[in-house]
Protein backbone atom coordinates (compact mmCIF):
# COMPACT_ATOMS: atom_id res chain seq x y z
CA UNK A 1 0.00 0.00 0.00
CA UNK A 2 1.79 3.15 -1.16
CA UNK A 3 2.86 5.34 1.58
CA UNK A 4 0.28 8.18 0.80
CA UNK A 5 -2.17 6.44 1.35
CA UNK A 6 -1.58 4.96 4.77
CA UNK A 7 -1.16 8.58 5.81
CA UNK A 8 -4.07 9.87 4.01
CA UNK A 9 -6.25 7.07 5.86
CA UNK A 10 -4.41 7.67 9.40
CA UNK A 11 -5.95 11.31 9.20
CA UNK A 12 -9.67 9.95 8.23
CA UNK A 13 -9.00 8.21 11.12
CA UNK A 14 -8.09 10.70 13.46
CA UNK A 15 -10.81 12.83 12.39
CA UNK A 16 -13.53 10.49 12.85
CA UNK A 17 -12.12 9.51 16.59
CA UNK A 18 -12.28 13.24 16.98
CA UNK A 19 -15.95 14.10 15.51
CA UNK A 20 -16.83 11.01 17.53
CA UNK A 21 -15.57 12.37 20.66
CA UNK A 22 -16.93 15.81 20.36
CA UNK A 23 -20.25 14.55 19.65
CA UNK A 24 -20.05 12.46 22.57
CA UNK A 25 -19.37 15.21 24.86
CA UNK A 26 -21.95 17.45 23.37
CA UNK A 27 -23.76 13.98 23.66
CA UNK A 28 -23.21 13.74 27.46
CA UNK A 29 -23.87 17.29 27.92
CA UNK A 30 -26.78 18.21 26.40
CA UNK A 31 -28.37 14.68 28.43
CA UNK A 32 -27.11 16.31 31.31
CA UNK A 33 -28.72 19.80 30.75
CA UNK A 34 -31.80 18.10 29.93
CA UNK A 35 -31.57 15.82 33.01
CA UNK A 36 -31.22 19.01 35.10
CA UNK A 37 -33.58 20.52 33.09
CA UNK A 38 -35.75 17.48 34.08
CA UNK A 39 -35.33 16.94 37.64
CA UNK A 40 -35.82 20.75 38.24
CA UNK A 41 -39.53 20.80 36.82
CA UNK A 42 -40.29 18.07 39.33
CA UNK A 43 -38.91 19.41 42.44
CA UNK A 44 -39.93 23.74 41.46
CA UNK A 45 -43.52 24.50 42.59
CA UNK A 46 -45.54 26.07 40.35
CA UNK A 47 -46.48 29.62 41.66
CA UNK A 48 -48.26 30.65 38.29
CA UNK A 49 -51.59 28.41 37.26
CA UNK A 50 -53.24 29.37 34.07
CA UNK A 51 -56.61 28.56 33.10
CA UNK A 52 -57.29 25.01 31.63
CA UNK A 53 -60.62 25.41 30.49
CA UNK A 54 -63.63 27.94 29.11
CA UNK A 55 -66.62 28.39 30.26
CA UNK A 56 -68.73 28.70 27.06
CA UNK A 57 -72.38 29.48 28.00
CA UNK A 58 -74.37 29.31 31.52
CA UNK A 59 -77.78 28.23 31.40
CA UNK A 60 -79.12 28.81 34.72
CA UNK A 61 -78.50 25.99 36.73
CA UNK A 62 -76.08 24.35 34.40
CA UNK A 63 -73.12 25.12 32.99
CA UNK A 64 -71.27 24.85 29.29
CA UNK A 65 -67.43 24.21 29.59
CA UNK A 66 -65.24 23.19 27.05
CA UNK A 67 -64.18 19.07 26.69
CA UNK A 68 -61.28 18.33 28.67
CA UNK A 69 -59.51 15.47 30.14
CA UNK A 70 -60.79 16.20 33.32
CA UNK A 71 -64.59 18.16 32.32
CA UNK A 72 -65.79 14.75 30.80
CA UNK A 73 -65.21 12.66 34.22
CA UNK A 74 -67.82 12.28 36.19
CA UNK A 75 -68.30 13.91 39.71
CA UNK A 76 -68.65 17.05 41.71
CA UNK A 77 -65.85 19.19 40.79
CA UNK A 78 -64.50 23.03 41.16
CA UNK A 79 -63.76 25.81 39.04
CA UNK A 80 -61.80 28.49 39.86
CA UNK A 81 -62.19 32.03 38.20
CA UNK A 82 -61.04 34.88 37.98
CA UNK A 83 -57.34 33.97 38.78
CA UNK A 84 -58.48 32.35 41.62
CA UNK A 85 -60.55 34.98 43.17
CA UNK A 86 -64.16 33.42 42.69
CA UNK A 87 -64.88 29.77 43.02
CA UNK A 88 -68.44 27.52 41.44
CA UNK A 89 -69.16 24.24 42.79
CA UNK A 90 -69.86 21.73 39.73
CA UNK A 91 -71.78 18.47 39.54
CA UNK A 92 -72.46 15.67 37.15
CA UNK A 93 -72.37 15.85 33.29
CA UNK A 94 -76.56 16.80 32.47
CA UNK A 95 -74.94 16.62 28.27
CA UNK A 96 -72.39 15.99 26.02
CA UNK A 97 -71.61 17.04 22.52
CA UNK A 98 -68.19 15.10 21.23
CA UNK A 99 -68.54 17.20 17.57
CA UNK A 100 -68.42 19.98 19.34
CA UNK A 101 -65.44 19.41 22.29
CA UNK A 102 -68.30 20.46 24.98
CA UNK A 103 -69.80 19.36 27.83
CA UNK A 104 -72.59 20.59 30.21
CA UNK A 105 -72.66 20.31 33.99
CA UNK A 106 -75.29 21.10 37.19
CA UNK A 107 -73.95 24.31 39.13
CA UNK A 108 -74.53 23.37 42.77
CA UNK A 109 -73.24 26.59 44.18
CA UNK A 110 -70.84 29.72 43.71
CA UNK A 111 -68.67 30.34 46.42
CA UNK A 112 -67.22 33.55 45.73
CA UNK A 113 -67.09 35.58 42.32
CA UNK A 114 -69.78 36.10 39.31
CA UNK A 115 -70.09 32.88 37.32
CA UNK A 116 -69.86 34.33 33.91
CA UNK A 117 -68.29 32.82 30.28
CA UNK A 118 -64.48 33.00 30.10
CA UNK A 119 -61.71 31.17 31.38
CA UNK A 120 -61.69 29.52 34.21
CA UNK A 121 -59.61 26.68 36.48
CA UNK A 122 -60.76 22.90 36.99
CA UNK A 123 -59.87 21.95 40.79
CA UNK A 124 -60.43 18.18 42.39
CA UNK A 125 -61.33 20.19 45.84
CA UNK A 126 -65.15 20.82 44.87
CA UNK A 127 -64.85 23.28 48.26
CA UNK A 128 -63.58 26.17 48.51
CA UNK A 129 -62.56 28.38 51.63
CA UNK A 130 -62.16 27.36 55.10
CA UNK A 131 -64.10 24.85 56.76
CA UNK A 132 -66.05 27.32 58.90
CA UNK A 133 -67.15 29.28 55.47
CA UNK A 134 -66.90 26.18 53.11
CA UNK A 135 -68.85 23.58 55.61
CA UNK A 136 -69.77 25.17 58.33
CA UNK A 137 -67.85 23.41 61.09
CA UNK A 138 -66.04 25.92 63.93
CA UNK A 139 -62.84 26.55 63.17
CA UNK A 140 -59.49 27.79 64.73
CA UNK A 141 -56.67 29.56 62.33
CA UNK A 142 -53.81 28.90 64.71
CA UNK A 143 -50.11 29.19 63.83
CA UNK A 144 -47.51 26.08 64.13
CA UNK A 145 -43.72 26.84 65.11
CA UNK A 146 -42.04 25.01 62.11
CA UNK A 147 -38.27 24.73 61.24
CA UNK A 148 -38.18 27.22 59.01
CA UNK A 149 -40.69 29.84 60.70
CA UNK A 150 -44.39 30.02 61.24
CA UNK A 151 -46.86 27.58 59.02
CA UNK A 152 -50.10 28.51 59.50
CA UNK A 153 -52.87 25.98 60.22
CA UNK A 154 -56.57 25.26 60.78
CA UNK A 155 -58.13 22.88 63.60
CA UNK A 156 -61.56 21.96 63.82
CA UNK A 157 -62.71 20.85 66.85
CA UNK A 158 -64.23 17.32 67.30
CA UNK A 159 -67.75 17.71 68.19
CA UNK A 160 -67.29 17.59 71.99
CA UNK A 161 -64.15 20.00 71.85
CA UNK A 162 -60.88 19.66 70.90
CA UNK A 163 -60.10 15.81 72.82
CA UNK A 164 -56.95 13.54 72.45
CA UNK A 165 -57.78 12.22 69.37
CA UNK A 166 -55.94 14.59 66.61
CA UNK A 167 -55.99 14.12 62.89
CA UNK A 168 -53.30 16.09 60.58
CA UNK A 169 -54.07 15.95 56.86
CA UNK A 170 -51.25 16.47 54.63
CA UNK A 171 -52.22 18.16 51.16
CA UNK A 172 -50.04 17.13 47.84
CA UNK A 173 -47.59 18.37 45.86
CA UNK A 174 -48.11 22.09 44.25
CA UNK A 175 -52.11 21.85 46.26
CA UNK A 176 -53.31 24.00 49.24
CA UNK A 177 -55.61 23.39 52.34
CA UNK A 178 -58.37 23.19 50.12
CA UNK A 179 -57.61 20.07 48.79
CA UNK A 180 -58.36 18.66 52.57
CA UNK A 181 -61.94 20.21 53.14
CA UNK A 182 -63.28 17.01 51.46
CA UNK A 183 -62.24 14.89 54.64
CA UNK A 184 -63.10 17.08 57.66
CA UNK A 185 -66.87 16.06 57.59
CA UNK A 186 -66.20 12.08 57.18
CA UNK A 187 -63.38 12.50 60.59
CA UNK A 188 -65.63 15.32 62.32
CA UNK A 189 -68.61 12.14 62.45
CA UNK A 190 -65.64 9.95 63.31
CA UNK A 191 -65.05 12.07 66.65
CA UNK A 192 -61.50 13.38 65.29
CA UNK A 193 -60.28 17.23 65.92
CA UNK A 194 -58.47 17.81 62.52
CA UNK A 195 -55.69 19.99 62.20
CA UNK A 196 -54.95 21.21 58.26
CA UNK A 197 -51.15 22.78 58.00
CA UNK A 198 -48.94 24.07 55.36
CA UNK A 199 -45.73 23.16 54.90
CA UNK A 200 -42.40 24.74 53.39
CA UNK A 201 -42.99 25.84 49.83
CA UNK A 202 -46.63 26.42 49.87
CA UNK A 203 -47.80 29.99 49.36
CA UNK A 204 -47.60 32.71 51.69
CA UNK A 205 -45.47 30.25 53.83
CA UNK A 206 -41.75 30.00 54.48
CA UNK A 207 -40.04 28.58 51.46
CA UNK A 208 -36.89 25.90 51.93
CA UNK A 209 -33.59 27.09 51.67
CA UNK A 210 -33.70 26.14 47.56
CA UNK A 211 -37.27 26.90 47.28
CA UNK A 212 -37.71 23.46 46.12
CA UNK A 213 -39.43 20.24 47.02
CA UNK A 214 -37.72 17.46 48.33
CA UNK A 215 -40.75 14.82 47.52
CA UNK A 216 -41.10 14.51 51.45
CA UNK A 217 -37.68 14.09 52.49
CA UNK A 218 -37.84 17.37 54.56
CA UNK A 219 -41.78 18.48 54.35
CA UNK A 220 -42.01 15.75 56.75
CA UNK A 221 -40.31 18.07 59.35
CA UNK A 222 -43.26 20.48 59.06
CA UNK A 223 -45.81 17.91 59.28
CA UNK A 224 -43.71 16.53 62.92
CA UNK A 225 -43.88 20.21 64.12
CA UNK A 226 -47.54 20.36 63.49
CA UNK A 227 -48.40 16.70 65.42
CA UNK A 228 -45.88 18.53 68.28
CA UNK A 229 -48.52 21.22 68.27
CA UNK A 230 -51.36 19.10 68.43
CA UNK A 231 -49.57 17.10 71.05
CA UNK A 232 -48.93 20.56 73.42
CA UNK A 233 -53.12 21.04 72.30
CA UNK A 234 -53.83 17.55 74.59
CA UNK A 235 -53.30 15.32 72.01
CA UNK A 236 -52.64 11.61 72.31
CA UNK A 237 -53.72 9.96 69.34
CA UNK A 238 -52.83 10.48 65.89
CA UNK A 239 -54.46 9.77 62.71
CA UNK A 240 -52.22 10.70 59.60
CA UNK A 241 -54.21 12.00 55.94
CA UNK A 242 -52.17 12.41 53.28
CA UNK A 243 -53.06 12.95 49.60
CA UNK A 244 -50.52 12.13 46.73
CA UNK A 245 -46.79 13.76 47.84
CA UNK A 246 -48.94 14.81 51.19
CA UNK A 247 -48.36 10.23 51.09
CA UNK A 248 -44.75 10.49 50.34
CA UNK A 249 -44.35 12.93 53.22
CA UNK A 250 -46.21 10.81 55.70
CA UNK A 251 -44.59 8.38 55.05
CA UNK A 252 -41.40 10.23 55.64
CA UNK A 253 -42.92 11.00 59.32
CA UNK A 254 -43.55 7.39 60.33
CA UNK A 255 -40.05 6.61 59.43
CA UNK A 256 -38.17 9.01 60.53
CA UNK A 257 -40.00 10.95 63.61
CA UNK A 258 -40.34 10.18 66.84
CA UNK A 259 -43.30 11.43 67.18
CA UNK A 260 -44.72 8.13 64.84
CA UNK A 261 -45.11 6.06 67.90
CA UNK A 262 -48.35 8.57 68.59
CA UNK A 263 -50.13 7.49 64.84
CA UNK A 264 -52.56 4.83 65.48
CA UNK A 265 -53.74 4.31 61.73
CA UNK A 266 -52.96 6.28 58.52
CA UNK A 267 -55.17 7.28 55.58
CA UNK A 268 -53.10 7.35 52.08
CA UNK A 269 -55.60 9.01 48.96
CA UNK A 270 -53.50 8.92 45.73
CA UNK A 271 -50.32 8.74 47.38
CA UNK A 272 -46.84 8.61 46.05
CA UNK A 273 -45.29 5.67 47.51
CA UNK A 274 -42.50 5.79 44.92
CA UNK A 275 -41.50 8.45 43.20
CA UNK A 276 -38.94 6.56 41.25
CA UNK A 277 -41.84 5.20 39.78
CA UNK A 278 -43.92 8.39 39.25
CA UNK A 279 -41.09 10.00 37.90
CA UNK A 280 -40.07 7.16 35.48
CA UNK A 281 -44.14 7.65 34.53
CA UNK A 282 -43.88 11.10 33.81
CA UNK A 283 -40.30 10.69 31.52
CA UNK A 284 -42.60 8.26 29.46
CA UNK A 285 -45.48 10.60 29.19
CA UNK A 286 -43.03 13.73 28.41
CA UNK A 287 -41.05 11.25 25.59
CA UNK A 288 -37.92 11.71 27.66
CA UNK A 289 -35.40 9.63 26.62
CA UNK A 290 -34.79 6.61 29.49
CA UNK A 291 -31.12 7.38 29.79
CA UNK A 292 -32.47 11.32 30.76
CA UNK A 293 -34.43 10.61 32.95
CA UNK A 294 -32.20 7.65 34.97
CA UNK A 295 -29.78 10.81 35.43
CA UNK A 296 -31.95 13.41 36.78
CA UNK A 297 -33.08 10.79 39.12
CA UNK A 298 -29.50 9.90 40.13
CA UNK A 299 -28.80 13.70 39.99
CA UNK A 300 -31.28 14.43 42.28
CA UNK A 301 -29.46 12.10 44.91
CA UNK A 302 -25.75 12.69 44.24
CA UNK A 303 -23.58 15.45 45.66
CA UNK A 304 -22.48 16.55 42.66
CA UNK A 305 -26.05 16.83 41.24
CA UNK A 306 -26.65 19.26 43.67
CA UNK A 307 -25.88 22.54 42.25
CA UNK A 308 -27.23 21.39 38.94
CA UNK A 309 -30.19 20.62 39.84
CA UNK A 310 -30.33 23.51 42.45
CA UNK A 311 -31.05 21.70 45.77
CA UNK A 312 -30.26 22.14 49.52
CA UNK A 313 -30.61 18.36 50.40
CA UNK A 314 -30.15 15.64 48.36
CA UNK A 315 -33.14 14.27 47.10
CA UNK A 316 -32.30 10.19 47.19
CA UNK A 317 -34.97 8.72 45.26
CA UNK A 318 -34.69 5.03 46.74
CA UNK A 319 -35.53 6.39 50.20
CA UNK A 320 -39.22 7.12 48.50
CA UNK A 321 -39.25 3.28 47.48
CA UNK A 322 -42.15 1.82 50.16
CA UNK A 323 -42.54 -1.43 47.87
CA UNK A 324 -39.38 -1.96 48.51
CA UNK A 325 -39.30 -0.82 51.90
CA UNK A 326 -42.81 -2.48 52.70
CA UNK A 327 -41.37 -4.43 55.58
CA UNK A 328 -40.11 -1.27 57.53
CA UNK A 329 -43.82 -0.17 57.83
CA UNK A 330 -45.71 -0.64 61.30
CA UNK A 331 -48.55 1.69 60.95
CA UNK A 332 -52.33 0.18 60.16
CA UNK A 333 -53.61 1.91 56.50
CA UNK A 334 -56.10 2.01 54.71
CA UNK A 335 -54.69 2.82 50.88
CA UNK A 336 -57.16 4.30 48.01
CA UNK A 337 -56.21 4.34 44.90
CA UNK A 338 -57.56 5.29 41.33
CA UNK A 339 -56.74 2.67 38.56
CA UNK A 340 -57.17 5.30 36.11
CA UNK A 341 -55.08 8.01 37.99
CA UNK A 342 -52.84 9.89 35.39
CA UNK A 343 -50.25 11.32 37.25
CA UNK A 344 -49.37 8.75 40.08
CA UNK A 345 -49.41 5.30 39.00
CA UNK A 346 -51.44 2.95 40.66
CA UNK A 347 -49.03 0.11 40.38
CA UNK A 348 -46.99 0.49 43.93
CA UNK A 349 -50.08 1.07 45.70
CA UNK A 350 -51.17 -2.48 44.52
CA UNK A 351 -48.01 -3.88 45.37
CA UNK A 352 -47.82 -2.34 48.51
CA UNK A 353 -51.02 -3.63 49.47
CA UNK A 354 -50.21 -6.98 48.62
CA UNK A 355 -46.80 -7.63 50.49
CA UNK A 356 -48.56 -5.88 53.80
CA UNK A 357 -51.61 -7.17 53.81
CA UNK A 358 -51.29 -7.42 57.60
CA UNK A 359 -50.94 -3.71 57.68
CA UNK A 360 -52.82 -2.10 54.89
CA UNK A 361 -56.34 -1.91 53.84
CA UNK A 362 -56.76 -1.42 49.96
CA UNK A 363 -59.37 0.09 48.26
CA UNK A 364 -59.32 0.57 44.36
CA UNK A 365 -61.53 2.76 41.97
CA UNK A 366 -62.30 3.30 38.99
CA UNK A 367 -63.17 6.25 36.51
CA UNK A 368 -61.66 8.67 39.20
CA UNK A 369 -58.25 10.88 38.20
CA UNK A 370 -55.44 11.59 40.15
CA UNK A 371 -56.65 12.28 44.08
CA UNK A 372 -60.21 12.52 42.53
CA UNK A 373 -61.36 9.35 44.42
CA UNK A 374 -63.84 11.34 47.26
CA UNK A 375 -65.33 13.46 43.98
CA UNK A 376 -66.61 10.24 41.76
CA UNK A 377 -68.24 8.39 44.74
CA UNK A 378 -67.83 10.82 48.00
CA UNK A 379 -70.46 8.49 50.36
CA UNK A 380 -68.30 5.20 49.63
CA UNK A 381 -65.41 7.54 50.36
CA UNK A 382 -66.42 8.73 53.43
CA UNK A 383 -67.83 5.53 54.61
CA UNK A 384 -64.86 3.95 54.44
CA UNK A 385 -62.98 6.89 56.42
CA UNK A 386 -65.26 6.81 59.30
CA UNK A 387 -65.41 2.86 59.39
CA UNK A 388 -61.55 3.34 59.35
CA UNK A 389 -61.10 6.48 62.01
CA UNK A 390 -63.50 4.38 64.32
CA UNK A 391 -61.84 1.45 63.83
CA UNK A 392 -61.32 -0.44 67.58
CA UNK A 393 -64.02 2.45 68.98
CA UNK A 394 -66.78 1.06 71.08
CA UNK A 395 -70.40 1.83 70.48
CA UNK A 396 -70.46 4.80 73.22
CA UNK A 397 -67.27 6.27 72.47
CA UNK A 398 -67.87 7.00 68.67
CA UNK A 399 -69.75 9.95 67.58
CA UNK A 400 -72.71 9.68 66.35
CA UNK A 401 -73.34 10.72 62.92
CA UNK A 402 -72.67 14.63 63.23
CA UNK A 403 -75.12 16.95 60.70
CA UNK A 404 -72.79 19.83 59.77
CA UNK A 405 -73.38 21.46 57.29
CA UNK A 406 -71.40 20.11 54.37
CA UNK A 407 -71.93 22.70 51.68
CA UNK A 408 -74.27 20.99 49.88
Amino acid sequence: MPRCAGAGTGRVVRAAVAVGATTTVASAAGSLAAAAYFARRVLTPERKRPDDLEILDVRGDRVLLSATAETVVPGRYGLWLDGGRGHVRIGNLTGRDVAEGTVEREVLGVDAGVLRPGGARFNGYYYSGTPDTALGLPTEHVEVEGELGRLPAWVVPAPGGRGSRWAVLVHGRGAVRDEALRALAALHRAGWTSMVPTYRNDEDVPAGPDGRYNLGLSEWRDIESAVEHAVEAGADEVLLLGWSMGGAITLQFLDRSPLADLVTRVVLDGPVIDWGDVLEHHARMHRVPKVVGALSRTMMGRRWGKRLVGVHESVDVAQTDWVRRADELRHPMLLIHSADDEFVPVGPSRRLAQHRPDLVTYEEWRVARHCKEWNTDPERWERLVTEFARQGDTADTADTADTADTGE
